[in-house]
């Protein structure tokens, strides 16, 4: 690797990042990691440029600090595939997360629906709906925080225990709701300081929103979800089918995510891609 006295700070940092994840790579979660004393000797850059390339590590959830003690390789993430289903409208089979799931509720209860709640689940503002708030652990580390919004008709006689260790579909599907399908949009946020709090992050850590409408057989909206999970720690993995259905044409300007411009496209054999995904949900 050059030394600091060759090319610029960001070359050296993007080098030290690189090294750093092969290294992380090779190791297992909770291995060590050589000293920042260790590693500035052994890639010959300073100090600062070292730490500059951890810092992006840590916050990216593959190396954690432990005072007094040193660097380690950071705890596994928690994945989640999304794999496209057949059909001419292909849209994502989602299996379930791994690690195991339970839920603490923080908040439990009924009210009105309000204009925009009672918009996305079409009902009146008055009707009642059950706003639930769960904080999601995974081996027992705080992993989300979900506002679920579901119409209390649908939920006779639920109590917060039912939602400990009971899946919310589950919970449905016993009332004879079976769900059906839901659209869901991923973006990335930071958290608050209560967030913050309950997930055990510091404040501003990366995070990933979720919104979800789910519907039944029917067409019925039966649930809305916004949820926030750690970036730090969740991962989602897609499957994507490089056999497009619907060929691209001259002058097609559309851009497939991750995938070369001018490349698989222009064969007609882009990616199929959607957004119909299911939140990932015991």
């Amino acid at each position: 690797m050059a030394t600091d006295s060759s090319g610029g700070a960001g070359l050296k940092r993007d080098q030290v990042r690189e090294y750093l994840r092969e290294l992380v790579e090779s190791l297992t979660p909770g291995d060590p990691v050589p000293s920042e004393r260790a590693l500035c000797a052994q890639l010959g850059v300073s100090r600062p440029t070292l730490r500059a390339g951890v810092d992006e590590l840590v916050a990216a959830g593959l190396l954690v600090r432990e005072h007094g003690r040193g660097m380690f390789v950071a705890p596994a993430k928690i994945v989640q595939e999304l794999t496209p289903s057949g059909g001419r409208e292909p849209s994502f089979n989602v299996p379930r997360a791994s690690g195991s799931w339970t839920s603490r509720p923080l908040e439990f209860s009924s009210l009105p629906a309000g204009a925009a709640i009672g918009r996305k689940l079409r009902l009146s503002p008055a009707a009642p709906i059950l706003h639930i708030v769960l904080l999601r652990l995974v081996d027992g580390e705080p992993m989300a925080i979900e506002h679920l919004h579901v119409p209390a008709e649908l939920l006779p006689g639920l109590v917060p225990a039912d939602l400990e260790h009971g899946d919310l579909y589950q919970l449905l599907a016993v009332r004879d709701v079976h769900v059906h399908e839901a659209v869901q949009a991923i973006e990335p946020t930071v958290v608050s300081d209560r967030e913050a709090r309950l997930l055990a992050v510091p404040t501003l850590s990366p995070a990933l929103r979720f919104d979800r409408l789910t519907t039944d057989a029917s067409g019925r909206p039966v649930e809305y979800t916004h949820s926030l999970y750690r970036g730090d720690r969740y991962r989602i993995v897609s499957r994507i089918s490089l056999a497009d259905p619907s060929p691209a044409t001259p002058g097609d300007s559309r851009h497939h995510p991750g995938i070369p411009p001018g490349d698989l496209t222009t064969r007609g054999t882009g990616p199929t891609v959607t957004t119909g995904d299911i939140q990932p949900l015991l």
